[in-house]
């Protein structure tokens, strides 16, 4: 008698549709209203945090060593999110640069930025002029509609 029911009991289950869900939360501690700093376009990472913390698109995401989460608010569990669902302007940052980010090492960024830029702007300027005779622009203008 047993072996029929038993049969039957896990014929019932086999023909079940099988949907096992996992769901994956984790608890960051991040302040109610925590301070953010722009890094790129419309992307902010919470300043001195240990996690990467981005505030992007009006949610607030987390990328750690064993994937990405997000929730709406800094206060509530964040949910685990497949990467191919996690937005590329995020996934494209270099992974572990934004730990423990500081509003300075932004300005010191920009301002190397700057100092790059002045120095290829030299660099421009250096190899037009090196194309340039003595007396360039100076004295008759000749095949230029003068006579």
């Amino acid at each position: 008698m047993r072996t029929p029911l038993t049969l039957a009991f896990v014929a019932a289950l086999a023909a079940a549709p099988a949907e096992a869900q996992i769901s994956l939360h984790i608890d960051i501690g991040l302040p109610a209203a925590p301070p953010l700093v722009a890094v790129a376009p419309r992307v902010q990472v919470v300043e001195g945090f240990g996690d990467e913390v981005f505030f992007y698109g009006g949610w607030y995401w987390c990328r750690r060593p064993d994937g990405w989460f997000r929730a709406r608010t800094p206060r509530e569990r964040f949910a685990f999110v497949e990467v191919r669902r996690v937005p590329r302007d995020l996934v494209r940052l270099p992974p572990g640069r934004y730990r423990n980010w500081h509003r300075e090492e932004r300005r010191e960024e920009r301002r190397e930025w700057r100092r790059e830029e002045r120095r290829e702007d030299r660099r421009e300027d250096r190899r037009e002029d090196r194309g340039r005779g003595p007396g360039h622009d100076h004295g008759e203008h000749r095949g230029h509609g003068h006579d």
